[in-house]
């Protein structure tokens, strides 16, 4: 998925991605890299051109957490990310390795999810695959070849983009959010799986892969094209399941008294007769 040069590839990638301008230097009409040069980055955060190339080439890999901070306040990284350069430069010995990443949701959580008629709740994995749903969650993502999996739905699901009408940094976001699930360790065979054959079937996400973006999954409003009731914007808030490490729930709602809102418990209406017909077909079935 990556190499051992872990804070190596971290760097460059976010090196590249930094604008001379923002930097406070002339952009220039003769640069061959894209954004910052080493050099650049080095003379900002007040370190050598050979300390901090040692650094990229992997040549040197313990700096101090002084120098992280530097070179995060010169690639311009939000807070995630520069948790993320921590780690990288910091590693834990066997944090990461043979953890285990719980599929099974507690039956009180699945209880609680379902006492939210009005609100769309569901449970992710670390791959951002859907383990579990209230019935307005369900209807909220239903009908995709993708349905069950956010992140194959955003990547390889074929109406993905009408679905997302703000498709560009949904799916930035959703690449951020892997990322900071992958955190720096690289030892889960189903994560390891899922980037390699997502790197494969999308160029886009090939793409946002390669940028090092962190962002871990939080809050954040949300647009919908829904084939049922149209457009809906959400607002979402991501909480971690301290009892399943790894697992987040993710509870959706809209403003009171909006467009969206109305949408939402018109949709909330068609999945409950939904569910109402299909216990009735299975009663009628048993008898």
């Amino acid at each position: 998925m990556d190499s051992d040069n872990r804070l190596g590839l971290f760097l460059r990638a976010r090196r590249a991605l930094v604008r001379p301008e923002d930097a406070g230097l002339p952009a220039g009409s003769r640069r061959r890299v894209a954004g910052l040069r080493r050099e650049e980055v080095a003379v900002l955060a007040g370190v050598s051109t050979d300390y901090y190339v040692r650094l990229e080439q992997g040549r040197e890999r313990n700096p101090s957490a002084q120098v992280i901070e530097a070179l995060a306040r010169v690639l311009g990284l939000e807070e995630d990310a520069v948790d993320h350069l921590h780690r990288l430069a910091r590693p834990v010995a066997g944090r990461t390795q043979g953890r285990s990443h719980p599929r099974a949701v507690s039956p009180a959580l699945l209880r609680m999810m379902e006492d939210w008629h009005r609100t769309p709740a569901l449970v992710l994995d670390h791959c951002l695959t859907v383990l579990a749903h209230n019935v307005l969650g369900g209807a909220l993502f239903a009908g995709h070849t993708h349905s069950g999996d956010l992140l194959r739905l955003v990547f390889l699901d074929p109406d993905a983009r009408e679905f997302y009408p703000d498709w560009e940094p949904v799916a930035v976001n959703t690449v951020a959010a892997l990322r900071a699930a992958a955190g720096t360790g690289h030892e889960d065979a189903r994560l390891f799986a899922t980037v390699g054959e997502l790197s494969l079937r999308s160029e886009e996400f090939r793409r946002l892969w390669a940028r090092h973006d962190i962002r871990r999954k939080t809050r954040e409003s949300k647009r919908f094209q829904h084939p049922l009731v149209g457009e809906l914007t959400l607002e979402y808030e991501s909480l971690t399941v301290n009892s399943a490490p790894g697992q987040q729930l993710v509870v959706y709602q809209a403003d009171p008294g909006s467009p969206s809102e109305q949408a939402l418990s018109l949709l909330g209406s068609l999945a409950a007769d939904a569910a109402h017909s299909v216990e009735a077909a299975d009663k009628d079935a048993h008898t």
